[in-house]
C-alpha cells in the first residue's frame, strides 16, 4: 500500500511486476531463496520472434530499475561481456599460462556455484551445458544491447 502497487509503471507495456519489486523490496523485507519450492515457471516463447520481442521488453524495462541497481546489473553484464574477448586477447598478447589459470579459477568457482544451485533446484540436467550459455551471453548481450538504450513502450496491445 505505502508504494501504492503498480500504480507508478501501471503505463509500461510490461515489466511492472519487477519494477514494483525493485521499488518495494529492502534488505529488511525480502531475502533470496533458492528453493525449488520457490522457483517461479512461466511458459516459454514457441518461435524466436517472440523470444526476441519478450528480451527486448526486458531490457528495455530495465532502465527504470534503481540507479544502483542498474549500476551493479550493468557491472555484472560488462564484466560478462568483455571476459571472453579479453581472454582471447591476452592468451595472444601475453604469457598465455597466467591467462588459462585465471580462466580456470573462473571456470571452477562457476562449476561449484552453478552445480550447488542447480541441485538444489532439481536442474542438474543444465549443468553439462553452462560453459556454453556462459560464452552464449557475450552474444546475447550483443544481440540485445540496443534494447537496453530503447525506450520501453507505453502502449498495451
Amino acid at each position: 500500500y505505502r508504494h501504492k502497487g503498480f500504480s507508478s509503471h501501471n503505463h509500461i507495456a510490461s515489466g511492472d511486476d519487477d519494477l514494483f519489486i525493485n521499488t518495494a523490496a529492502t534488505s529488511k523485507n525480502t531475502e533470496i531463496v533458492i528453493d525449488k519450492e520457490a522457483f517461479t515457471l512461466s511458459a516459454a516463447p514457441t518461435t524466436w520472434n517472440q523470444w526476441m520481442r519478450q528480451k527486448t521488453r526486458h531490457f528495455s524495462t530495465g532502465r527504470l530499475y534503481r540507479a544502483s541497481h542498474k549500476f551493479l546489473l550493468g557491472l555484472y553484464a560488462f564484466t560478462h561481456f568483455a571476459f571472453y574477448p579479453l581472454f582471447i586477447a591476452c592468451i595472444i598478447g601475453y604469457d598465455w599460462k597466467i591467462i588459462l589459470g585465471i580462466f580456470l579459477v573462473r571456470f571452477l568457482l562457476q562449476t561449484l556455484i552453478f552445480y550447488r544451485t542447480m541441485s538444489k533446484l532439481d536442474e542438474r540436467d543444465l549443468f553439462a551445458w553452462f560453459l556454453l550459455f556462459d560464452a552464449w551471453m557475450f552474444f546475447y548481450y550483443l544481440i540485445f544491447s540496443v534494447a537496453m538504450v530503447k525506450k520501453p513502450k507505453k502502449n498495451w496491445n
